[in-house]
């Protein structure tokens, strides 16, 4: 009685407050549900406390076998899908221990009260409520844990115009002036983990006569090696690599766009007249992660550089021996649902803005604290985490302009 009693009242004290957390603080309807089952399944367990004590002292109620039997099945059942649940998930020993002794301790509770010969009238109608509670806790809990993290992906759309340029007072320079704008239709809001906007200037000569082949492939293997930019193949024209030549944020990081909400903006890139580039193209970049995944605790703010002191990734800093400069910015992250924010380490957002003689880009990644990130993922551990977060990188470009094109406005 007493290990039956003490399994059943820790069952009910560890399901009664991740249930509680979990309906007051989930970010989802099913992470809501489930809290709400978990507290239905610890008031089960709670009544099964009191029937436990009436089937072997006080003898008042014919069916308290019946109830303790139930309780400690249910028990056994929750107790197993949250040792999976922390194991799978969770970060913490302590957790997974703690589940494995209450499963290990429940089944052996469940036989027990079966041996004291319990009472069950009509065994079948019992049998099948239980089978049918126990297969809604086991579908609420797949769907959750399964179907959730890979439901179809929801991605906000940017856009991206050039304007006419105009030509500054002393006639030296022209701005040109960048429309952006993110438009979110989908049914969740998201935060904004990062933005940039640059421009390249390309360099691009033209062939007195068609090219070779090999001069093609050459075209092929040099762009493949470029940061951001297309692969031009052509028969008279000849690319070079793309020069940055201006790169800027766009978007305030820290913000949110709400569902069927959408946020325009726009930058002016300044350029000189007697620029040496034949072309200027024009990309977009945001970094976001949706809300409904994850809680972004405020401020999300500048931390270290590359070239600088402070807590920077291996590949961070290869890429800047390599010649690639990177700002990094910082923020707390939470989990969407109180079970798995119980039962794993923090975990921060890093944003990696990155900039060189050759492009600018975004990358974004959620660790632990002191943990190398995405550089030193596998390409599943990085669709895992991309699905678990809800992190979605959002591209626009190139625009491109030719500066006779501009040049000739004026």
């Amino acid at each position: 009685m007493a290990g039956t009693l003490l399994v059943l009242l820790a069952t009910t004290v560890l399901l009664g407050w991740f249930g509680l957390g979990n309906f007051a603080h989930a970010l989802t309807f099913p992470g809501r549900l489930t809290g709400a089952v978990f507290i239905a399944i610890a008031f089960t367990t709670f009544l099964a406390v009191g029937a436990t004590l009436d089937h072997w002292v006080g003898h008042g109620f014919q069916y308290s076998g019946l109830v303790a039997l139930i309780g400690v099945f249910v028990a056994l059942l929750l107790d197993a899908l949250m040792l999976h649940r922390t194991l799978k998930n969770g970060d913490l020993v302590v957790f997974p221990v703690v589940f494995g002794v209450l499963t290990a301790a429940a089944a052996w509770a469940l036989y027990a009260v079966w041996r004291t010969s319990v009472t069950v009238p009509a065994p079948k109608r019992v049998a099948a409520a239980v089978i049918i509670s126990a297969a809604l806790a086991v579908a609420n809990f797949g769907y959750q844990n399964l179907y959730l993290p890979y439901r179809r992906e929801a991605r906000p759309l940017i856009t991206l115009s050039v304007d006419k340029a105009v030509l500054s007072k002393d006639r030296k320079a022209f701005a040109v002036p960048v429309d952006i704008t993110i438009q979110n239709h989908a049914d969740v809001g998201f935060y904004v983990l990062g933005t940039e906007v640059h421009a390249m200037g390309e360099l691009v000569g033209l062939s007195p006569q068609d090219r070779l082949r090999q001069q093609w492939r050459r075209d092929a293997e040099q762009f493949a090696h470029s940061t951001g930019e297309m692969n031009p193949l052509s028969r008279r024209e000849i690319h070079q690599p793309g020069e940055l030549v201006e790169a800027k944020p766009w978007m305030q990081p820290g913000n949110w766009i709400e569902p069927s909400d959408a946020f325009t903006t726009r930058m002016v890139m300044q350029l000189p007249v007697d620029t040496r580039y034949d072309h200027v193209a024009f990309y977009a970049t945001a970094s976001l992660a949706r809300k409904d995944q994850l809680v972004l605790e405020p401020p999300l703010t500048f931390v270290t550089t590359s070239w600088g002191g402070g807590d920077v990734p291996k590949w961070v800093k290869a890429q800047q021996k390599a010649g690639l400069d990177s700002l990094i910015y910082r923020a707390r992250v939470h989990e969407n649902n109180a079970i798995d924010e119980s039962i794993r380490e923090p975990r921060f957002v890093s944003i990696y803005w990155t900039f060189g003689t050759h492009g600018a880009s975004l990358q974004s990644s959620i660790t632990r604290k002191g943990e190398d990130d995405s550089g030193q993922l596998s390409g599943e551990d990085q669709r895992a985490l991309v699905s678990r977060y809800g992190l979605v990188d959002l591209f626009a470009g190139p625009v491109e302009r030719t500066l006779w094109d501009i040049k000739s406005l004026h």
